[in-house]
């Protein structure tokens, strides 16, 4: 009787807890819990001021559900897309079923838009989501940094190019003052589809009015005609977890924010004329003799300066007859300055003969932006005199040293060294030692190690252990529950850790402590 009598209290209390578990559950999560096939649409803003980020989450009940690749939302293109499963068990018909897959997006729109209804598939049937309109406010420069803790902003000094035409483009990431960030920002660069580009000069930091702003530049080269956007560029910023604190009460872990920039549209024309290059520059070029002995070497230099950019530009090069030609490779520089783009060109040409040669003349065709015209850079053709060459043409002969000039290859490898006690008649033969010799020095050296790994540990005993207050730290941490003078030691470690000088520690005490919980 007894024991029915313990039995009934146990399913009882058993009972309880499993209604006070469940009473336990945030309401909104029973609210969506359901074993029925559904799906459902939440959205972190309808009513949001351009650049800001939205999340849309995709909620579907059921056992295997299948969501559409989405990469861009009414024109919108999708930032982050991540999926996510909820293990929520129970038994249909006698089955384990298994509940709730979440699809969850973020983008950043600058107009209104309309998230469209989307076909999900649950358990092998179709279901449709809701659409839901987005309302988006204008955002000017005064509207983002009033509105926002952070942002980015992309801006580009040209919106209307031809091909080969230079366009600069910048994004600015603006920090409220007085916002501390916990970590580095994870930046992801806009992507420039259909344009070549280059980032171009360090990041450029600064303070204006209440922000500081970090400035990143990108030099594009649009490679065909068309109208294209480039961006957004993409950040995530961490700040502190206000809702994690340590035992001291300050702010532990970190919540990451995603943040994005806007989108620009460049339109691309067909260039009017083709060309070589597109912008505005001049030329220069030296040579650096035009009178030289047989086989010695004329340098030709070639520099192009001005605005414009030679990513694609490849100088043509020179083909003469009994004359031997080296080129390296162009040095390119592209830099800001002035919110103006300056790039430059160097080209070096090396000429070798042993008879006189022409250096043929080379015009290179530039459309010229600020003329809307089409100019060229011309090199003059230079005549090079080499002296000497007849006599170099028939040399004197010479008495003929046998193997002289011959480059030497495959030679045969001698059979027998030359330290080879056979032929060294007169030098000591070296022998090798018996092996047991070998192992008996081999076991005497472990024995001297041993020996002295013991003395040194000996000597440490003695001499006692130093305690670094780092590695203390450390150790005592993790048993500061164990005693009151655990954790006000830690409490006076951390508090001289960062700073506080006027903090006294006991080492005896700290030692002792140290050597009591270390091996716990």
């Amino acid at each position: 009787m007894q024991t029915h009598g313990n039995s009934g209290i146990y399913r009882s209390l058993f009972i309880l807890l499993i209604l006070c578990t469940f009473s336990a559950a945030s309401e909104s999560e029973m609210e969506h819990f359901s074993f029925a096939h559904e799906v459902k649409v939440l959205v972190s803003d309808t009513e949001i001021v351009a650049g800001h980020v939205i999340r849309l989450k995709i909620r579907a009940t059921g056992d295997k559900v299948v969501f559409p690749t989405i990469d861009e939302i009414d024109g919108v293109k999708v930032l982050d897309s991540e999926e996510r499963v909820t293990n929520m068990f129970h038994y249909v018909n006698g089955v384990l079923k298994k509940e709730r897959t979440t699809l969850i997006l973020t983008f950043a729109p600058y107009h209104d838009m309309t998230i469209p209804s989307y076909d999900i598939d649950i358990d092998g049937k179709i279901y449709k989501s809701e659409s839901v309109k987005i309302k988006v406010m204008g955002a000017n420069a005064k509207t983002i940094e009033d509105g926002n803790k952070f942002f980015l902003h992309l801006e580009t000094d040209k919106q209307s190019v031809i091909v080969g035409e230079p366009i600069l483009a910048t994004v600015k990431f603006s920090l409220k003052v007085g916002i501390r960030v916990t970590e580095n920002p994870q930046y992801t660069k806009p992507t420039f589809k259909g344009f070549f580009s280059k980032e171009v000069g360090d990041e450029k930091e600064y303070a204006k009015g209440n922000r500081q702003i970090t400035e990143m530049k990108y030099l594009l080269t649009p490679l065909s005609e068309g109208t294209f956007k480039i961006g957004p560029a993409r950040a995530k910023i961490g700040l502190a977890d206000k809702n994690r604190r340590d035992m001291f009460g300050r702010f532990i872990g970190t919540t990451w924010h995603p943040i994005a920039s806007n989108r620009v549209e460049i339109k691309v024309a067909k260039k009017p004329q083709e060309s070589d290059l597109v912008g505005t520059f001049s030329i220069e070029h030296t040579l650096d003799k035009k009178s030289v002995k047989a086989n010695r070497p004329v340098n030709l230099t070639v520099k192009i300066t001005g605005n414009g950019i030679f990513e694609d530009f490849e100088f043509p090069d020179y083909e003469i007859d009994g004359v031997t030609v080296y080129s390296d490779d162009a040095e390119i520089e592209s830099k800001v300055e002035n919110n103006a783009l300056d790039s430059r060109y160097v080209k070096r040409f090396v000429f070798i003969s042993d008879k006189d040669f022409s250096i043929p003349a080379r015009h290179i065709s530039v459309f010229d932006m600020k003329s809307q015209t089409l100019k060229y850079l011309d090199i003059p053709a230079y005549d090079v005199h080499v002296e000497n060459r007849q006599a170099l043409a028939s040399p004197k002969p010479q008495a003929r040293i046998p193997g002289a000039g011959k480059v030497h290859s495959n030679l045969e490898i001698p059979k027998r060294s030359m330290l080879d006690t056979e032929d060294n008649r007169g030098l000591p033969q070296v022998r090798s030692a018996p092996w047991w010799l070998i192992v008996l020095a081999f076991l005497a050296g472990i024995l001297v190690m041993y020996l002295l790994k013991s003395l040194l540990s000996l000597q440490w005993k003695k001499k006692g252990r130093t305690v670094n207050e780092s590695e203390a730290l450390g150790i005592l941490y993790a048993c500061v529950n164990a005693s009151p003078e655990v954790e006000e030691m830690v409490r006076k470690l951390y508090a001289k850790k960062n700073g506080d000088t006027g903090i006294v520690i006991d080492k005896k005490q700290l030692k002792r402590l140290v050597e009591k919980y270390d091996k716990q």
